[in-house]
C-alpha cells in the first residue's frame, strides 16, 4: 500500500483549502514541505491529484476519487481513536456479540441486566444476524464477542472456556422412548427428526448421526425453539436440544429427555474475541458474568463431547 494517512490528511487539506499556504498552515507544514510531499503522491500513484491553476488548486477526476476516500477513512479513524478513548478512560462503548445457539438468547437478558449495572455507559448490541457464522463475523471485525462450542483454531482469536451441557433426545410422554434409560443413534432411523435451519450446520445431525451413518426417516426444520418443543410434545417426531433448554417442560411432564447414547453428547461452550481485546477490562467482566451465570455453569465435571464417530 502506497498511501499513509499523512497522505490522505494532505490531499484532504489541500482541496478543503485550494492552497499550498494555507494547507500547509493547518498541517504545520512549510508550503516547500508541502509541495513536495503532495509530488512523491503523485510519483506513487502514477496521476496527477491537482490543476494549478492560477494560485488554486482545483482537483483532477483521480483527486476527487481519493479525496473520497480520505474523507471516510479520517472520519472512521477519528471515530475509532474516540471509541477506544472512551473505553480506556470511561468504560465507555459498544460490545458486538453473538452466539452459536438460538436458545442462547433466552438466557442472555438476566445477565445483560447485571453487566447494565455495572458498566451502564457500555452497550451490548446483539447480532442475530451473525448466529449462523460467529467465527467469520469476528475475523472480518463486524463482532467482538461470540459464544461458540469447541475450540476456537484461528490465531488471531482467543477463547475461554465457559461451560459445559448436554445434549438430549426429547419426546413426547408416550413415546416408546420414555421407557428407555437412553436413546441408541440406531433407534433415530424410524424417526421424523427436528433441527434448527439450515440442514448443513446442524452439529447433531452431522457430526453425531449422518457421521455414524445414521439417517433418520425425515428431517424438518423448525426455526423455533418453542415450535419444535409443541411438535414434539403433540408425538409428531423427536429434536435434539441443550438439556438446559427443555428442563422446565421436563419438570412440568409434558415431555421427555433422554440422553442420546449411554454415554450421552456434551458440548463445550467458549467465548471468543479478538486477541487485542481478550484483556479489556468489560470484556473481562463480561465473560466472567457469563461464566458465573450461563445455564449449566456448575457441570464442570461433565464428560467432554463424545467423538461423533464413536458414539453407540
Amino acid at each position: 500500500m502506497d498511501l499513509e494517512v499523512r497522505h490522505l490528511k494532505l490531499i484532504a487539506a489541500v482541496a478543503e483549502d485550494g492552497s499550498l499556504t494555507r494547507a500547509g498552515e493547518r498541517l504545520h507544514l512549510t508550503q516547500s514541505a508541502l509541495s513536495h510531499q503532495l509530488l512523491d503522491i503523485e510519483e506513487r500513484l502514477g496521476t496527477p491529484l491537482f490543476h494549478r491553476v492560477s494560485r488554486r488548486m482545483l482537483l483532477t477526476p483521480s483527486g476527487r476519487r481519493l479525496l473520497h476516500t480520505a474523507r471516510r477513512v479520517l472520519v472512521d479513524l477519528e471515530q475509532t481513536e474516540d471509541d477506544i478513548r472512551r473505553f480506556a478512560d470511561d468504560r465507555q462503548g459498544v460490545i458486538r456479540i453473538t452466539t452459536e445457539c438460538y436458545t442462547c438468547y433466552h438466557w442472555l437478558p438476566p445477565l445483560l441486566m447485571r453487566y447494565r449495572r455495572k458498566f451502564p455507559r457500555v452497550e451490548v448490541r446483539i447480532d442475530v444476524e451473525a448466529t449462523r457464522a460467529p467465527i467469520e463475523g469476528l475475523l472480518a471485525g463486524r463482532l467482538d464477542l461470540a459464544i461458540v462450542t469447541g475450540a476456537v483454531s484461528d490465531r488471531r482469536l482467543v477463547s475461554k472456556k465457559l461451560f459445559e451441557d448436554e445434549v438430549v433426545l426429547i419426546a413426547a410422554r408416550d413415546h416408546r422412548f420414555a421407557q428407555q434409560t437412553h436413546v441408541k443413534l440406531s433407534e433415530l432411523r424410524d424417526e421424523t427428526f427436528y433441527i434448527y435451519p439450515p440442514r448443513a450446520e446442524s452439529r447433531v445431525l452431522q457430526e453425531v448421526l449422518l457421521a455414524n451413518g445414521i439417517s433418520p426417516a425425515r428431517v424438518e426444520e423448525v426455526q423455533l425453539t418453542e415450535a419444535i418443543t409443541e411438535l414434539v410434545k403433540a408425538g409428531l417426531g423427536v429434536a435434539a436440544l441443550a438439556r438446559w433448554a427443555v428442563q422446565p417442560l421436563v419438570d412440568a411432564g409434558a415431555i421427555v429427555a433422554r440422553p442420546l447414547t449411554a454415554r450421552g453428547v456434551h458440548r463445550e461452550w467458549r467465548a471468543a474475541m479478538p486477541k487485542d481485546l481478550a484483556r479489556a477490562d468489560y470484556i473481562k467482566e463480561f465473560i466472567d458474568l457469563l461464566e458465573t451465570h450461563a445455564p449449566n455453569s456448575s457441570s464442570a465435571r461433565a464428560p467432554r463431547l463424545v467423538n461423533a464417530r464413536n458414539a453407540g
